[in-house]
């Protein structure tokens, strides 16, 4: 008995699919893989900090955005439990707390003092901020300062 043509097609794709993946799916096998990075992003975080050199500036508080990259130790959570990884909760609630309690002249201070406050997990073993104020040049849409840090110990 002949196939039709329609079953030879989807006999041919489903050949061409197995191929692609080495059979895998029809196998029931994945790829061995391993977690080579993990980082955890905190994007536009826009908050009002007292910040700048000029009494201008100091007048009043100053709008600034707050991007942060985080490297962390690239381990998945094995039971889907939020003590298996950094609480972007609690990361996020330090950075807004540094920023509202600081009093300082430099975005580069103000960028230290959120890198530092980031390391209160042993999981965490990098960390880039990149800080900019939005309101200080009319032509601008911001200026500022990028650092990373890495912890050592």
């Amino acid at each position: 008995m002949k196939a039709s043509a329609a079953a030879r097609r989807e006999r041919a794709r489903t050949v061409d699919r197995d191929q692609a993946d080495g059979g895998a799916a029809a196998h029931g096998h994945r790829a061995d893989t391993e977690v080579t990075a993990q980082r955890i992003i905190v994007r536009d975080l826009s908050l009002s900090c007292r910040i700048g050199v000029t009494e201008e500036e100091r007048a009043r508080r100053q709008r600034i955005r707050l991007n942060l990259t985080l490297e962390v130790v690239p381990k998945p959570p094995s039971e889907d439990r939020i003590a298996e990884v950094v609480h972007y909760g609690h990361l996020v609630d330090r950075v807004r707390r540094t920023c509202l309690q600081a009093d300082v002249q430099l975005l580069e201070t103000l960028a230290e003092q959120v890198a530092a406050n980031c390391f209160f997990d042993p999981r965490i073993l990098s960390v880039r901020v990149r800080i900019e104020k939005l309101d200080r040049y009319a032509d601008v849409g911001g200026i500022g300062i990028e650092l990373e840090r890495r912890r050592t110990s």
